[in-house]
């Protein structure tokens, strides 16, 4: 039985202490109940051999009665004491996972994030945004963000990631995190019933598709009236046949009986796939949802997901009714063992009796349980939004402007930057037809800047705090283009594939939406003649658009167009000293253009010989 969380208690105290409080705690439980598993496990072992040794004396003295008595009484304790060192087991292995699950958190602090799974299968070169801004692969926002463990709560996460929700359902998701957050004992709990089951990487919706085929007993009446009338003949011919009478009826039963499961081999073997595949996904959900509707939640969308879940018309709870898909899963799980399934297959004909329990729960409720998985898979998402927000408690709630193309930040900073010194920046636009050009040194901060407002442009709009004191912004899509590179197998130059990028941008505020775009050092595979031309005719052409954003360079010329366009260009900068031998970075975002750069001193540092 799963464990029972801690009381709630709001989060009072620094994150990384509760983490070390917690982990501490946890496994100094885990050690508790390992130890009481290895009790557990001499006492069976003990009330094993006590119980051999017992029905041995007893039939020595021929008293028989008294020894099956003792057998049967040895294997009702047997039977106990099995329950509770599994109970034990689980106990213990549930504190390890608790244990665990703040050691991620700390490592999630420190910024190490190599042991998270990266979500690169969600990763797609013509995508808006997500491959510039280290949405998903390594060190990115996804293994920041994700606390799932199902293959369909990754989905759902990972779709929050890929693209912007409506202001109305952002603000459903802000209210749901909010009231998550406080408590880490119930976050926790919540992962850690769906740690112990590690086999749920297969996609439920391929198994509800599935469930929505026709019925393999349809048109087969025949085949249950067997399934109820042979397995009892064929118990008892084996029972007649252990006292003395012929064996004819048993070998008579497993022909029969053989051939009707070597006739339907291949519909057995599917439910048993389909079954066994979705077998830990099931139990997961099971323990996560009944923890979920244990509780009383007073946010909108909380309460409508759990209404969802006391909806079927059984008047049963969804954790009770995937339960019960979930102990049928359970029985097909003895085919894994080849002599039993080849008995109780020749003997009870278990497969299809398996297959007839699906299909009765199949037309009582299947159309129900995609429902009740995505309610899963949408508390797994906003599971891991307010695990982030509990982690980062001085993360700001971002309020959704009407203005439009706002984004207003003050002490904005890059999630994934995880020093102390983390440098934050205040930063405004609002309107369309608003460019920021940024220019400034090498290594000075331009990229990482764009990349600061699109992550958190992309959290924001998943419902998530972000790495702000304050920030308002208005729903926008973010397009950027800042990691274009050659292409060989379609013979495509750094140059070309930037060109098709700016081109999808042009074609994206072409549609009438918002978009907030981020461009990094555009036009860089040309010769800065055409650079700056082409750099100024993007954004004359992006001024008429629905579109505001930034663009960093390193064309100092480009600044200029705040002299041709007042009021619709503004320039910002990242400016670097140099003391000696040094150059100084400090990162602050700067109005007006660079005031100096550095890259002859970068190349005079690398050894070139080159004068100042």
């Amino acid at each position: 039985m799963p464990v029972a969380s801690s009381a709630f208690r709001p989060l009072t105290v620094a994150p990384a202490e509760l983490y070390t409080e917690n982990l501490t705690a946890h496994t100094a439980r885990e050690r508790y109940y390992a130890t009481r598993h290895r009790v557990v496990a001499w006492v069976r072992v003990a009330a094993f051999g006590a119980s051999i040794a017992a029905v041995w004396w007893l039939f020595s003295q021929g008293q028989l009665r008294a020894a099956f008595a003792v057998v049967g009484l040895a294997y009702v304790v047997f039977l106990l004491l099995v329950r509770w060192h599994s109970t034990v087991g689980y106990q213990r292995e549930h504190y390890r996972l608790l244990a665990q699950l703040n050691q991620d958190e700390l490592a999630r602090l420190e910024g190490k994030l190599t042991s998270f799974d990266p979500g690169t299968r969600y990763l797609d070169p013509a995508h808006p945004y997500t491959a510039d801004l280290d949405v998903f692969g390594p060190h990115s926002l996804y293994q920041l963000l994700n606390r799932a463990t199902s293959r369909l709560g990754h989905d759902w996460l990972a779709g929050w990631l890929l693209a912007g929700a409506a202001p109305a359902v952002v603000a459903q998701r802000q209210q749901a995190v909010a009231e998550l957050a406080p408590d880490v004992a119930w976050q926790q709990e919540w992962q850690a019933r769906a740690r112990h089951y590690p086999k749920q990487d297969t996609d439920p919706r391929r198994f509800t598709e599935w469930l929505r085929q026709p019925d393999f007993f349809q048109g087969k009446a025949w085949l249950k009236v067997l399934l109820l009338i042979l397995p009892p003949l064929a118990t008892a011919s084996v029972l007649l046949w252990l006292l003395g009478y012929s064996a004819r009826p048993v070998l008579l039963a497993v022909l029969v009986l053989g051939g009707l499961n070597a006739v339907f081999g291949q519909a057995r073997a599917e439910y048993f796939r389909h079954s066994s595949s979705m077998r830990d996904a099931l139990r997961a959900y099971r323990d996560q949802l009944a923890w979920f509707e244990a509780q009383t939640w007073t946010s909108p969308r909380l309460r409508e997901l759990h209404t969802t879940l006391h909806a079927s018309t059984d008047q049963k709870p969804a954790s009770q009714l995937i339960g019960q898909l979930t102990r049928i899963a359970g029985l097909f799980s003895l085919r894994e063992s080849p002599l039993v399934a080849v008995v109780i297959n020749n003997i009870l004909l278990w497969d299809l009796g398996c297959m007839w329990l699906l299909e009765r729960w199949k037309k009582r409720l299947g159309g129900q349980l995609d429902a009740m998985l995505e309610v899963g898979a949408e508390l797994e998402a906003l599971v891991s939004l307010a695990g982030f927000q509990a982690a980062n408690p001085t993360y700001a709630v971002p309020a959704l402007s009407t203005t439009p193309l706002e984004v207003t930040a003050q002490a904005l900073g890059h999630p994934l930057i995880f020093t102390r010194q983390r440098i934050s920046n205040d930063f405004s636009t609002k309107g369309a037809g608003q460019t920021g050009v940024i220019t400034g040194s090498n290594m000075s901060g331009k990229s990482t800047f764009l990349r600061t407002v699109g992550l958190n442009m992309v959290l924001a709009q998943a419902g998530a705090v972000v790495c702000a004191r304050a920030m308002r912004l208005a729903p926008a899509q973010v397009y950027t283009a800042m990691r274009t590179q050659d292409n060989l197998a379609e013979s495509t130059s750094s140059f070309y594939a930037e060109l098709k990028r700016l081109r999808l941008l042009l074609e994206l505020t072409a549609t009438g939406q918002p978009v907030l775009y981020l461009l990094d050092e555009i036009l860089k595979g040309t010769n800065s003649l055409d650079r700056h031309r082409g750099a100024q005719a993007l954004i004359r052409q992006l001024h008429q658009r629905p579109a505001s954003g930034l663009v960093s360079t390193h064309d100092l010329e480009l600044s200029a167009m705040a002299e041709e366009l007042p009021g619709a260009v503004t320039n910002y900068s990242f400016n670097s000293t140099i003391e000696g031998d040094e150059i100084r970075f400090d990162y602050r975002l700067t109005p007006g253009p660079c005031r100096e750069f550095n890259a002859s001193k970068l190349m005079q540092l690398m050894g070139i010989d080159v004068q100042l």
